[in-house]
């Protein structure tokens, strides 16, 4: 992951002591605006957002609304096909999934290796591990004509390309990339973090109640971990992992981030992690957005109807305290 400066953020002046922040974000389609890249990509034109509205600008009747709550059986996964891949010198690029919002990638080697994902003028780099684990990789740019690239490190900060291929992705559904698991966000049916976000929508009749059930858990249950974000401070490379983050109850933005996303996805609701800037200090940071059909207004947010809705657990994480970033302000930078 590119340098996070993570640090602990004010805990806004909201209903009940905690707060959202939330705002619209449309889906951008490949080659137009929006963020692009992760580890050490070459970022788009960052692409401001504000706040919409804040916590504690619904009603105190914590009352939910939206569409009838299914628990999705069979959960959607993605899964890395070595037999449909195509193979180059060490490595392998499967794009069999394409149309679900994913492609996977795997390599061999004793040196460095990147994965790129390239669409337009966009591009995405990520840490490819070099002894053949592979990793899912979010096609988050939308429909368009994608090109492929395992990159191995030669020397210094150069590269030379050892397998590669192109693909015309045409998704299911704008919102495949954001239901399944990737490198940032992985779970299988078994994981802890699923059983917790069953567990936590087990009695939901709405979707609004599903939203409020993982919030209400996640901030009163997750603590933010000042040593760990002073630790990764100047870091880079660093990759979340929902059960981990879950086991001990603590983290840093990123990690608050990876857990919801996990906890939606597993459940069928839509959420993109997304890392940018918070005002006034351009603070690095990581939080999510989710899609929900339908209106929801309750004691802490509110969720509008047919728009991506930001959810920022960080500013309303358990043990929060005083920071430089006041969240009024953000950049989006990267989607995952």
């Amino acid at each position: 992951m590119s340098t996070l400066h993570h640090r602990v953020h004010r805990v806004l002046g909201a209903v009940l002591g905690t707060a959202l922040l939330v705002a619209c974000l449309a889906l951008a389609g490949c080659g137009g605006g929006g963020g692009g890249g992760t580890a050490s990509a070459s970022p788009a034109t960052p692409a401001p957002s504000g706040p919409s509205g804040s916590g504690g600008g619904g009603s105190n009747s914590g009352e939910t609304s939206g569409p009838a709550y299914i628990e999705p059986d069979p959960i959607a996964m993605s899964s890395f096909n070595e037999s449909a891949a195509v193979k180059g010198q060490g490595g392998s690029i499967d794009v069999s999934s394409a149309s679900k919002g994913y492609v996977g990638a795997s390599a061999v080697s004793s040196s460095r290796l990147k994965f790129q994902v390239v669409c337009g003028e966009r591009s995405y780099n990520y840490d490819l591990p070099g002894d053949g684990t592979p990793i899912i990789c979010p096609l988050n740019m939308g429909n368009g004509s994608y090109t492929f690239r395992i990159m191995q490190n030669t020397s210094g900060s150069s590269y030379v390309e050892v397998a590669s291929t192109t693909a015309d992705v045409t998704l299911e559904s704008e919102f495949a990339p954001y239901l399944v698991p990737n490198v940032f966000c992985n779970y299988t049916p078994s994981s802890t973090a699923v059983t917790q976000a069953r567990a936590l929508a087990a009695d939901a009749q709405n979707e609004g109640d599903v939203v409020k059930a993982v919030y209400d858990w996640m901030t009163s249950t997750v603590t933010y971990d000042k040593g760990k974000a002073a630790q990764l401070a100047d870091a880079t490379g660093y990759v979340p992992s929902p059960d981990a983050t879950l086991a001990a109850k603590t983290g840093i933005c990123f990690d608050y981030a990876s857990l919801a996303a996990a906890m939606f996805r597993s459940l069928g609701i839509p959420c993109q992690i997304v890392t940018g800037y918070v005002s006034p200090d351009n603070i690095y940071h990581a939080w999510n957005m989710i899609y929900i059909d339908g209106k929801w207004v309750s004691a802490h947010l509110t969720v509008n109807p047919d728009t991506w809705t930001r959810v920022d657990l960080t500013f309303a994480a358990a043990g929060a305290g005083s920071t430089i970033g006041d969240g009024t302000t953000y950049t989006d930078r990267y989607v995952y």
